[in-house]
């Protein structure tokens, strides 16, 4: 059965000044303020929270539907992700906005200058998924991850209208949310993603008690960092999973997406929850060791010799019948 990932697709532009912004500002006429810095470095680097997790998802070698809006500029992140097995074919394409956008730079002493331009995300709520559903079939999961406001209640609605199971993954759409957004994001869905700060927010801003939530999650996954990770259900004991021992550490962005990742792969193959959670942990530290969301690749001997030396031989033999990498 297929997994359906919404949410936000988008690229980073980040830059890199070899001075310091402060040496070029006047603070008496910062209401005046025009200047230009000549930087040394770019990197692109391709994100979204939905198109991080298809990747990670078709790196393990199942093919997830991603679903979002992006503009004509498209194309190139679109081969990229189509070579890595995520179905785009149900991706909306804007006739008059770009692909959201991340640009930033940053300068000696680590100050950094950006701006997110939303574009092309903004019409996200015009995505209806039966059409979808109807090419694809009855989604195993449908995820609905940080995106267009509007677009995300629409999905979650249209999820509970039609019966489709659904994970709420809200994010990072958590701190500028209030509660009439998170409460209808959440109720009614078969898994709640968060990390242990925004369990909090769920709390402080729905009113409502970590027992209550429950009343209304069937799973709720709790990400502790180098913990490891929680997940909780009603009226019974939490199943707790240690991290993937890190051989370096070199940048976090994206890791929360490559665990969901690894965490539904392992659900679509039929595991249990722990399997899931050791699943997830171990795509997650794929990313913490490189830079970029996107930028590390799985070699299935590797991959199962870590599974081994770090859940056991037990872990392997479940995962190894399911795993379906690019590389050997």
């Amino acid at each position: 059965m297929p997994l359906l990932i919404a949410g936000s697709i988008a690229t980073d532009h980040l830059m890199s000044f070899p001075g310091k912004f402060s040496d070029s500002l006047v603070v008496d006429q910062l209401d005046k303020l025009s200047v230009s810095f000549l930087v040394e470095e770019l990197e692109v680097r391709r994100g979204g929270c939905a198109a991080n997790i298809c990747f990670g998802l078709g790196n393990l070698g199942l093919r997830p539907v991603l679903i979002g809006a992006v503009g004509e500029d498209f194309a190139e992140y679109r081969a990229w992700l189509e070579r890595h097995n995520v179905d785009c074919t149900a991706v909306h394409i804007s006739q008059t906005r770009h692909t959201a956008r991340f640009v930033c730079t940053n300068d000696s002493a680590h100050a950094q200058i950006a701006s997110f331009y939303a574009g092309a995300m903004s019409e996200a709520r015009e995505i209806e998924l039966k059409p979808i559903v109807d090419r694809v079939g009855t989604p195993d999961f449908v995820l609905i991850g940080p995106d267009d406001p509007q677009g995300m209640l629409r999905h979650t609605d249209e999820c509970r209208q039609r019966g489709y199971r659904f994970v709420a993954d809200p994010s990072q759409q958590l701190a500028f949310g209030d509660g009439d957004l998170i409460r209808p994001l959440i109720d009614g869905a078969e898994i709640l993603f968060s990390n242990e700060y925004e369990a909090s927010l769920i709390i402080q801003k729905t009113g409502w008690s970590a027992e209550e939530v429950l009343d209304r999650v069937g799973t709720w996954v709790v990400t502790l960092g180098a913990a490891g990770v929680r997940i909780d259900r009603k009226g019974e004991e939490s199943i707790t999973v240690g991290a993937v021992p890190e051989i370096e550490k070199v940048e976090p962005t994206g890791v929360g997406d490559a665990f969901r990742a690894g965490f539904l792969a392992a659900l679509g193959w039929g595991l249990s929850l722990e399997r899931a959670a050791q699943l997830g942990c171990l795509l997650a530290v794929h990313v913490v060791e490189q830079v970029g969301t996107q930028e590390y690749t799985l070699s299935r001997a590797a991959f199962l010799r870590r599974l081994e030396a770090t859940y056991g031989a037990d872990a392997v033999s479940d995962v190894e019948p399911h795993l379906r990498t690019l590389h050997p």
